[in-house]
């Protein structure tokens, strides 16, 4: 009936890295979990573990509030 891609399961890109604090300050690496509207890409997409996925969101929050991060593209 469906034809859906399975995808290969993505590695935590943070837990690749042993990073355990996600800086807010660090735009570039923030950026890469945004999508094209400015939006924090879901797990699913970006292979994210979930204790770090709650972390980036954290720091994604706060770097916009800081206003280093867009909170619209337009």
């Amino acid at each position: 009936m469906h034809n859906k891609k399975k995808m290969a399961p993505r590695t935590c890109y943070f837990c690749q890295q042993d990073i355990t604090e996600i800086n807010y300050k660090d735009t570039d690496t923030l950026r890469r979990y945004l999508s094209s509207f400015g939006k924090i890409v879901p797990r699913k997409r970006s292979g994210v573990c979930a204790w770090h996925q709650r972390k980036l969101a954290n720091a994604i929050k706060r770097a916009r509030f800081m206003a280093l991060v867009p909170y619209l593209v337009r």
